[in-house]
């Protein structure tokens, strides 16, 4: 959109152009059976028409490249471009001409000319190109000002300019879910939705995790001892197709051991997220710090270090537990209770002292157990006193496992 000032006679014309790649030209494909009434005819057309690929007539790609006919559409994380030239249309020497471009976006104005210094003089039927580029990275109303000064062969100082509006779209629908596991790690599930009306080339999707964590990315399987992405070789993403990527963060060791950091961290990271169109323009975008919902432990946490998967029925195993005291204050006296459920029966004695555990420090706790019904059986029935507080913590549900007949786990 062009909106000018009122018309007065200038020296000078000034002409603005988006630069854009060229697309490739799309033929109309017109063909028919050689019993219908026009017999070879169309064939024989398409067959010597200059656009179509020699050999592969009825393809509707051609060989040929089309310009750009309109200004098309921008969208966020992509660069801008665009050719200015400004013409001597007189037949004078016009003097100190300086050509200036901004950028006008609904938080900021920005200054994109490529020099600031006047040019001396321009003689008639020359003229001043400049190019200037722009990583979009808002979106709505943008503005391009062009404004031009310069001096008359009669020292009249003479000024004009022209807004050129246009809108940056959003070309990514980018929503998260977080997983916070009982391990400290969570996962985080990303799903991206190309809302353009062309298909992308996803060249790069990763996560730059926050300084307490370390990322692993789950979107690859080994093949044959190759890590292949689980997208398959052509990462390409249609229109209004949505894909899900999956992470998992662990936090570093140095924090890991530090109880009472991790459990208030609502900061995971950010995603990068780079892709191709037509003809390779490149699009960049990242999102902002990504937050999750600090899990809340409570004052102790329990949790499972290792279990096994499967055992067998009515034959003790271990599990290791880890009890946190999340507290950043207080010290704790620990009393450890089994209670035995229906199917899960504790091996040990109950009402043992675990002793002082100071704030946000662990204790690792090996216990036996047996379970005396087969199926998936849930881990229950711990209990926590801390003696100071006279207050008891119960922990249910904490983990599941397979009991099976010894005679099937042996075949």
């Amino acid at each position: 959109m062009d909106v000018n000032q009122p018309k007065q006679e200038h020296l000078l014309a000034l002409k603005v152009m988006r630069l854009t790649k060229p697309t490739l030209f799309t033929n109309v494909l017109v063909t028919c059976e050689e019993r219908d009434l026009p017999g070879g005819l169309f064939n024989q057309l398409m067959k010597d028409d200059p656009s179509t690929v020699k050999g592969a007539e009825t393809l509707m790609l051609g060989e040929m490249l089309t310009l750009p006919q309109n200004f098309g559409n921008i969208f966020l994380g992509e660069t801008f471009s665009s050719y200015i030239s400004v013409h001597n249309d007189s037949n004078q020497v016009v003097k100190d001409i300086l050509v200036k471009a901004d950028l006008q976006t609904s938080s900021q104005r920005l200054n994109l000319s490529a020099s600031s210094a006047a040019v001396a003089e321009l003689k008639p039927d020359c003229c001043i190109d400049d190019v200037i580029h722009h990583e979009v990275k808002e979106i709505g109303t943008h503005i391009l000002v062009c404004a031009v000064s310069y001096t008359t062969q009669t020292g009249e100082k003479m000024y004009f300019r022209k807004f050129f509006k246009f809108q940056v779209l959003k070309p990514l629908d980018v929503k998260t879910k977080f997983y916070n596991a009982e391990t400290d790690e969570v996962f985080l599930e990303a799903q991206i939705q190309n809302i353009t009306t062309s298909p992308m080339f996803m060249e790069k999707v990763s996560l730059e995790p926050s300084m307490m964590y370390n990322v692993a990315e789950l979107n690859t399987v080994d093949t044959a001892g190759k890590s292949e992405s689980t997208f398959g070789s052509r990462t390409y993403l249609q229109p209004m197709d949505t894909r899900q990527y999956l992470y998992c963060l662990k936090p570093k060791q140095e924090f890991a051991e530090k109880a009472g950091i991790i459990k208030g961290v609502t900061v995971i990271g950010k995603l990068d997220i780079v892709w191709k169109t037509n003809l390779g323009e490149r699009g960049r975008l990242q999102t902002s710090q990504l937050q999750r919902m600090a899990p809340g432990y409570g004052d102790v946490r329990l949790s499972l270090e290792t279990i096994p998967d499967t055992v067998n029925l009515e034959e003790p195993f271990d599990i290791t537990c880890k009890i946190t005291n999340c507290s950043s204050e207080r010290t704790m006296d620990l009393v450890l209770e089994m209670c035995n459920t229906n199917s899960i029966h504790w091996c040990g004695v109950s009402g043992r002292q675990l002793g002082k555990l100071h704030p946000s420090s662990s204790l690792h706790l090996a216990l036996t157990l047996l379970s005396s019904v087969q199926g998936l059986q849930s881990v229950s029935g711990l209990r926590l006193t801390d003696t100071f507080l006279k207050r008891t913590y119960e922990y249910d549900d904490i983990a599941q496992v397979c009991v099976v007949s010894s005679e099937f786990k042996q075949s």
